[in-house]
């Protein structure tokens, strides 16, 4: 698909009311229905573009776009909706995640204007709904934002390494590996064990 097809596709999504996406969330999670999962993806597919954009490069937009989408499909499939954190706040990290760990392989590569208003005179970003979190959702990420960063502040110092390196630097297992100059099996123990901690410190703020 071309980009000048995809941002018409994006055109024609119509963002999810909170009641909807609340049951399409229970359907697809209780009842596997695959067809509420479908439509999950698709009503979130605007925030994969937004994502997207620091990196609009004429080349390979398309594969950043589809890497985030690989990304928002990985967040669907674990997000918890009864623990009520806006899936957004959820779905965003693994998207840039997916987006940057591919520029990362692919290197960098020269960066084109995407702002360039089209003949109905609009920039492309401009046609996208508005999927920016609420300001009590965004209240909400800077508290738990917080509590993590103390959380990890109490993590033996390898665990904390790796989950620093992991998930806040978006490095390697392999080149964590060699930093701690450790097997990778090993990272991934650490990363195990850092993770059950810090769910075991964070459980108390967590809605089930």
């Amino acid at each position: 698909m071309k980009l000048e097809e995809y941002l018409q596709e994006l055109e024609k999504v119509e963002l999810l009311a909170p009641e909807e996406e609340k049951s399409l969330w229970q359907a697809f999670k209780e009842r596997g229905e695959r067809a509420a999962r479908q439509r999950l993806i698709e009503s979130y597919q605007p925030l994969v573009f937004k994502t997207a954009l620091p990196w609009r490069t004429s080349e390979s937009i398309m594969d950043i776009i589809q890497e985030g989408t690989v990304g928002l499909i990985e967040a669907a499939e674990n997000f918890d909706w009864k623990r009520g954190v806006a899936f957004s706040l959820f779905a965003v990290h693994r998207i840039r995640g997916r987006m940057l760990n591919f520029l990362q392989k692919e290197g960098s590569r020269d960066v084109t204007c995407m702002d360039a208003p089209r003949a109905d005179g609009r920039a492309p970003w401009e046609l996208l709904p508005d999927t920016t979190p609420s300001v009590a959702e965004q209240a909400e990420l800077g508290f738990m934002t917080r509590e993590l960063h103390r959380a990890l502040a109490r993590l033996p110092q390898k665990e904390r390494v790796v989950l620093e390196s992991v998930y806040l630097k978006s490095e390697t297992i392999p080149k964590i590996a060699d930093v701690l100059d450790v097997s990778a099996s090993h990272i991934y123990r650490l990363q195990k064990s850092g993770i059950r901690r810090v769910r075991g410190m964070l459980s108390r703020f967590m809605r089930f």
